[in-house]
């Protein structure tokens, strides 16, 4: 009987899906007949690498190739709907185990059987040497993952609910994740690698597949804390690395995460003046936050520049 699922979405993907599943065949400390690891691919054509993954992994792993790229959360669904086991893993292609998790995770949604999502701590690394290469994958047979060296503790391996006052989201944010306070009434998980119980998702609706991306860990907390109450867990001495260290600030992004708070705050009944006000705070207060790191250690005036131009670009949607 199978008593994990993890469901990785990929898009165009192949330079990180190996090395990402070799991480999961060599910190597998449950016996690997209880794993079940489906693979689905958003991108439009995916015979080439799931060729490969084939030839690798046989039975071991599902494959399935999306109907359409129907973004994050709808390649989720589709994962989630075919897993068999009672606790799915959504993980990231970019993610790396670096440690054995699954046997911790899964004892405490045994003993708690009212747990609804476990999150553990996000390690940030730029790159790891590659295990493998688009044209010359991996073997199964005695895998050697990726060394996780060098990584650091992220700032946030969960984050505040934007319900929250904007001006106090960073702060409060920040301080909470250095010394892993995590609070499940009002903060979510980063999304990036969580476990959640699957009946209990499916009743909570899984993804909202009208957001194709970002703003989904929010919107899932405020669900499932409405229909189970806050049933989650965050063990800090639990780690994985997530290859997003460095990436650089985006307007467009910034603004697809506001557009997506936006829409899943209109279905609480938040009116989105209310949604772009809050966010003016947010940013308002990372800006200010910039700019004294700025004076004290120089450099990051595009982070200054990008966040001037947020706040500006949010104002006129409100005047």
């Amino acid at each position: 009987m199978k008593r994990l699922s993890i469901i990785i979405v990929t898009y165009q993907s192949e330079k990180d899906i190996y090395d990402c599943l070799q991480s999961v065949w060599k910190h597998c400390d449950i016996p690997q007949d209880e794993l079940e690891v489906i693979v689905v691919d958003n991108s439009p054509e995916s015979d080439e690498m799931f060729s490969r993954l084939s030839e690798l992994y046989g039975t071991d792993i599902m494959l399935i190739h999306n109907t359409h790229n129907g973004g994050y959360g709808q390649g989720n669904n589709v994962g989630i709907q075919h897993a068999t086991a009672p606790v799915v893993m959504v993980m990231n292609p970019d993610v790396r185990l670096c440690e054995p998790v699954f046997k911790t995770v899964l004892d405490a949604f045994a003993h708690d059987e009212q747990l609804c999502m476990y999150g553990m701590r996000q390690m940030l690394a730029e790159n790891v040497p590659s295990a493998s290469d688009g044209n010359n994958a991996p073997s199964k047979p005695n895998p050697q993952p990726s060394n996780p060296q060098p990584a650091v503790k992220s700032p946030l391996s969960f984050d505040c609910s934007r319900s929250m006052n904007g001006y106090l989201i960073p702060l409060i944010s920040k301080v909470c994740n250095r010394f892993g306070w995590y609070c499940p009434k009002s903060m979510y998980l980063q999304g990036s690698c969580f476990f959640i119980r699957k009946d209990k998702f499916v009743e909570a609706g899984l993804f909202d597949e009208d957001v194709f991306m970002y703003g989904e860990e929010d919107d899932i907390h405020w669900r499932m804390k409405q229909a189970f109450g806050s049933r989650f867990k965050f063990n800090g001495r639990l780690h994985y690395i997530h290859l997003a260290m460095n990436r650089p600030m985006d307007l467009s992004t910034e603004m697809k995460m506001v557009a997506s708070t936006v829409a899943v705050h209109k279905k609480r009944g938040i009116p989105e003046r209310q949604t772009v006000r809050n966010y003016i705070r947010y940013y308002r207060t990372r800006l200010f936050s910039a700019k004294v790191k700025r004076l004290l250690k120089g450099g990051g005036k595009t982070e200054i520049d990008i966040l001037k131009a947020v706040i500006c670009h949010l104002k006129s949607t409100i005047e």
